[in-house]
């Protein structure tokens, strides 16, 4: 079957030939998307919706995984050294400084620090990442007169580092303008939801330890009235976002469910591979930049190698 891919550009529908294999890299979303659109993936899903099956793969598109996490917003006693470069016209001068010298608040994201928890002591892995924000969500530039500073704040974000429940990516149509439809199912899995309010409790207890003391004024989000079981899953439902870390939908593994092989390739398929982050067949860890850059190193040593 020779390989290559088609593609639109103004208007006009181009085709492209390789010479020996072509490799997705379009992401966790986008990657399954192409490839159903080729008619790879759960045959019944393409047939529902107009597309040929070239190829009956039920994994391509399954098993969307996130890490999902909600924030606890304390105010503070007096704002912090980043609230005041938030001025717009420090913040101005901030930006040239930090474009032609590499220097200055402009450079540095106000956050960085992290805590990996096992929340018992039997994991081998931890299962709560908690998030340390020194500014609240609600930054913005300000000016006096013209838009009044905003409430300084600092907040932790509990997050799950290892979410039982699953999700899928599914195509809304046969056009590839039409965006994907996603389905995460977050808290499908009944394991998840006492995890994540464990984090929480976890989380606002190092938020009001005595070293926090100096900085920490009232808390904001949730507010110290929410307390019980009922009331911190309705928080969690209510406000809980992910960490932009979607992985696992065209999953890797040596078992017939998998959508691809431990070399990338897509099963039943020759010259396709997948090479970014919904090759992963679960969440790590941690945030997952580093790993796909580890998994771009390992691909082009498996292509050298098979070529």
């Amino acid at each position: 079957m020779p390989q290559g891919l088609e593609y639109e550009q103004r208007g006009k529908v181009h085709r492209v030939h390789a010479a020996r294999e072509v490799i997705v890299s379009a992401g966790a979303f986008n990657s399954p998307q192409l490839l159903m659109l080729s008619g790879i993936g759960p045959a019944d899903h393409l047939k529902e919706i107009g597309i040929t099956p070239v190829h009956d793969l039920p994994g391509i598109g399954s098993n969307l995984q996130e890490h999902l996490g909600i924030w606890i917003t304390w105010c503070r006693k007096s704002p912090g050294k980043f609230h005041r470069e938030m001025r717009l016209d420090r913040m101005m001068l901030n930006m040239i400084r930090a474009y032609l010298f590499a220097t200055g608040p402009g450079t540095v994201v106000p956050g960085g620090l992290h805590a990996f928890v096992k929340t018992q002591s039997g994991l081998d892995v931890p299962n709560i990442e908690f998030m340390f924000h020194t500014v609240p969500p609600q930054t913005r530039l300000w000016l006096p007169i013209v838009r009044p500073a905003y409430q300084d704040a600092y907040a932790i974000r509990p997050t799950l580092l290892h979410p039982v429940s699953r999700g899928q990516v599914r195509l809304r149509s046969a056009d590839a303008r039409d965006p994907v439809s996603i389905m995460y199912n977050f808290f499908s899995a009944p394991e998840d939801l006492p995890l994540l309010r464990e984090g929480f409790r976890k989380a606002r207890e190092v938020g009001e330890q005595p070293a926090m003391e100096p900085y920490r004024d009232a808390e904001v989000s949730p507010g110290p009235k929410v307390k019980n079981d009922a009331e911190i899953n309705a928080f969690i439902r209510r406000t809980a976002l992910t960490a932009h870390h979607p992985v696992g939908t065209c999953r890797m593994g040596s078992d017939a469910d998998a959508a691809l092989d431990p070399r990338l390739r897509v099963q039943g398929m020759e010259g396709l591979r997948v090479v970014d982050a919904s090759a992963m067949p679960d969440l790590v860890s941690a945030h997952i930049n580093a790993c796909v850059l580890m998994m771009a190193e390992k691909a082009s040593d498996i292509i050298r190698s098979d070529a």
